[in-house]
C-alpha cells in the first residue's frame, strides 16, 4: 500500500491541488464506463479505467488523496492504494508479454474529486489499443447498500477496524459483481446516506439523493455529467428508500406525518422514473429494487411499480431481495461480502428471466 505521506499533502488535494498531469488522449489508451469529465475527473465509488500494455511494467498516473483504489493486473488486484494523492504508481517485475491493466477505485468520497492521468509503459514496452467496450450495460443507482458500505468487514462496529473506508469495496458491490458475471459494463451511482426525499434521519435537509445525480463531481454544485453518448444502460436498477424510511420523522421536517412521507416519495419516485425515461428511452429495463420484505418501503416501491405498469411501462419491474441468509455483518449492519455475492447470485438469475435484448 501507499499513502499520502504528509497532512499537506492531503489537504492540498482536497482543496485543490495542480491537476496530474494526464498523457495526451489518456482515455484514447483506458476504457472507462464511468462518469467522468474531459479532465478525466471523477467522484462516483466503482469507477474504473481498463487498458493494455505489452512490457514487463506499467505506470499509472492519478491524483486524489481522499480515496481508495485497486490496481489489478490481469484480473488479479496486486496492491491497494490508499490515498494516495498526485502520483505514477508502477507495477514492475511482470513477464514481458501483453498484459491488462485496471485501476478502480473502491471507496465514497463525494467532496472530493479524482483525476486520472493514463496508463505509463515502462523501459522497452508500449501502452496499447485501450480494450473494446463491452456491448452490455448496467446502472446501479442507490445508497450504502448499494456502494458497498463496508462489506469487507466481519464485524458491525467498525471502529476498531480500520474504519468505514478501509472496509468499503464498491469493486465487490453485488452490482459490480453482477456486471462481471455478465460480461457488461457498469455504473454504481451510490451515495451512502441519501434517500429519494429524505435522508438518514432527516439529516441535510432540502437535499436528497436527486440533488446529486445529475453530476459527475458530486463535491461542484450545479455539476451536469456530459453523457459522451456511448452510456445507454439496457438495464438501471435503482435501489432508494432505505434512508427515507429507516429512521423516524422528527418535529420540524417538512412532512408532518409518515403518510405524508410516503406520499411524497412515491411522487418523487415517478419523476425520477421520468427522468430515466426522458434519458434512456422506453427500451431500457428499470428494476425498482426492495432489500426489505414486507412494510412502508416495501409497500410504497410495489406501489409505485404497480403505478407504472398500469400507465403502460411494462420494463418497470419490481425486485424484492429480501432473504433471510443475508446476515448484514458489515459495517453498521450493512451487507457483508458474503451478502453481495447472494445478492449478485440473486440479481444475475432475476436479469436471466427477463429476455433483455441485449
Amino acid at each position: 500500500m501507499i499513502r499520502a505521506t504528509t497532512v499537506a499533502v492531503l489537504v492540498a488535494a482536497l482543496i485543490g491541488a495542480p491537476a496530474v498531469q494526464a498523457a495526451p488522449g489518456a482515455l484514447d489508451r483506458a476504457h472507462t464506463a464511468g462518469r467522468v469529465t474531459a479532465s478525466v475527473q471523477y467522484s462516483w465509488p466503482g469507477v474504473y479505467f481498463e487498458g493494455r500494455f505489452r512490457g514487463t511494467s506499467v505506470g499509472i498516473s492519478l491524483n486524489d488523496a481522499a480515496s481508495y483504489y485497486d490496481v489489478q493486473i490481469d484480473g488479479r488486484t496486486v496492491t491497494t492504494l490508499v490515498k494516495p494523492g498526485r502520483t505514477t504508481y508502477w507495477v514492475r517485475n511482470l513477464s514481458y508479454a501483453e498484459h491488462r491493466v485496471r485501476l478502480v477505485k473502491r471507496s465514497e468520497a463525494p467532496w472530493a474529486a479524482g483525476e486520472f492521468g493514463g496508463f505509463v509503459a515502462g523501459s522497452g514496452g508500449a501502452v496499447l489499443t485501450k480494450p473494446a467496450a463491452r456491448t452490455r450495460q448496467i446502472e446501479f443507482i442507490g445508497d450504502s447498500l448499494t456502494a458497498g458500505y463496508g462489506n469487507l468487514s466481519t464485524t458491525r462496529d467498525c471502529s476498531t477496524n480500520g474504519g468505514v473506508e478501509a472496509n468499503t469495496n464498491t469493486d465487490l458491490s453485488f452490482g459490480a459483481l453482477t456486471s462481471r458475471a455478465l460480461n457488461a459494463d457498469y455504473q454504481v451511482n451510490a451515495f451512502s446516506g441519501r434517500g429519494m426525499v429524505r435522508n438518514y434521519g432527516g439529516g441535510e435537509p432540502g437535499t436528497s439523493y436527486r440533488t446529486y445525480y445529475d453530476r459527475a463531481l458530486l463535491n461542484v454544485d450545479g455539476d451536469v455529467w456530459q453523457n459522451p453518448g456511448t452510456w445507454r444502460p439496457q438495464l438501471v436498477v435503482v435501489g432508494l428508500g432505505t434512508n427515507d424510511f429507516s429512521t423516524a420523522l422528527k418535529p420540524g421536517e417538512q412532512w408532518p406525518t409518515p403518510e405524508s412521507l410516503v406520499a411524497a416519495y412515491k411522487s418523487a419516485y415517478q419523476g425520477f422514473l421520468d427522468k430515466l425515461r426522458s434519458r434512456y428511452g422506453a427500451g431500457t429495463t428499470i428494476l425498482v429494487s426492495v432489500p426489505e420484505g414486507s412494510g412502508t418501503f416495501a409497500d410504497a416501491v410495489r406501489q409505485v411499480a404497480q403505478d407504472r405498469n398500469n400507465q403502460g411501462d411494462s420494463r418497470v419491474r419490481y425486485w424484492n431481495y429480501a432473504d433471510p441468509a443475508l446476515d448484514r455483518l458489515g459495517c453498521d449492519w450493512h451487507f457483508s461480502q458474503r451478502d453481495h455475492r447472494l445478492i449478485s447470485g440473486l440479481l444475475t438469475e432475476y436479469i436471466s428471466r427477463l429476455g433483455l435484448a441485449w
